[in-house]
């Protein structure tokens, strides 16, 4: 530990409201601790490039409100290869960069285990995705922000589906995770949620129609995951009007809308607690660990477990979503 005098900050991979309020935690906890502080813009493919400023609280300063990441965001492919991580540690290195917080999710963390494995480099990560698919965290950085999005946009298209009488499928981000879709269900009073966890159990189309889903009602919103398990909101509309031509079939893809905007006050205060925790992990010297929450208590997550092991569904959310949409 006493070797740190200087700890970087990088954001990557996909962006997500309350990355900014994680960067000035960790840059402000940083000072608070007496490390020097330096950002590194655009993920790891700015370690590669050498963009990286010192950062003094100033540089933090406003921007808790902010969406998106001051510090930037980019794909690395040559980060992927042994000689792209030879040329981030040598720049880190030069920079005098003693230890890492990285901001971001799954293959944000995937790349910090390989490099901290192979260069015996300290690195603290913040779960900051959307998509809430971090094993050893109730929720990511992001993820409270994107519900809340998608909930406003959901109630404005449930105005026009009761006016026009049809059936609307949503498709919501999430990638592989149900979490965004299936939580969005229950809060915006849609009538089902396909997710990817579900799909390769049941034909989930084929048991929503069966169920009578529209019994009561005179429109419906179904929210759908993207993913190629479940096939996307395009493919179950096509679906609907092959097999179940008697329903009028609406489409709307929520798309990049879902991950800007001003962060929750949720987010704002999970990012600020991750971003001190990560600094106190270091002065514990803990390494190749992800920040997470769980039950309100601050854990630290090795890498391994947080990138392989698969974050499940509660199932008694669906069996509320079943119970409530009849």
């Amino acid at each position: 530990m006493s070797q740190i005098k200087c700890i970087g900050i990088l954001t990557s991979g996909g962006d997500a409201p309350g990355m900014n309020a994680a960067i000035r935690a960790v840059t402000r906890a940083a000072i608070y601790n007496g490390f020097e502080v330096k950002g590194i813009y655009r993920g790891y493919k700015g370690l590669i490039t050498g963009e990286i400023a010192p950062f003094k609280t100033q540089n933090v300063s406003n921007i808790i409100q902010q969406g998106g990441t001051i510090l930037k965001t980019a794909r690395c492919q040559e980060f992927k290869t042994a000689e792209g991580r030879k040329i981030a540690y040598d720049t880190l290195v030069k920079e005098n960069i003693d230890a890492l917080v990285v901001i971001g999710g799954d293959g944000t963390l995937t790349g910090a285990r390989i490099f901290a494995t192979e260069n015996n480099y300290p690195i603290v990560g913040l779960p900051g995705t959307i998509d809430n698919d971090l094993y050893g965290t109730d929720t990511t950085i992001g993820y409270d922000t994107a519900l809340n999005t998608i909930m406003e946009a959901v109630d404005k298209i449930r105005d026009t589906a009761t006016s026009h009488e049809r059936l609307f499928f949503i498709e919501v981000m999430g990638r592989d995770a149900g979490f965004l879709a299936l939580n969005g269900a229950i809060a915006t009073g849609a009538e089902a949620a396909i997710i990817p966890e579900i799909s390769t159990e049941v034909d989930q189309l084929e048991e929503l129609i069966k169920n009578g889903f529209r019994k009561s009602k005179n429109s419906s919103i179904v929210l759908v995951a993207e993913s190629p398990i479940t096939g996307g909101a395009m493919h179950l509309a096509e679906r609907v009007q092959k097999e179940y031509p008697q329903y009028d079939v609406r489409v709307t893809i929520l798309g990049h809308i879902q991950r800007g905007g001003s962060p929750t006050a949720h987010d704002r205060i999970l990012a600020s607690r991750m971003g001190a925790a990560a600094i106190d992990a270091l002065l514990e010297d803990q390494r190749n660990v992800m920040i997470g929450i769980r039950n309100n208590e601050i854990e630290y997550v090795p890498f391994n477990k947080a990138i392989k092991n698969d974050k499940p569904i509660d199932r008694e959310l669906l069996n509320t979503l079943r119970k409530l949409s009849i």
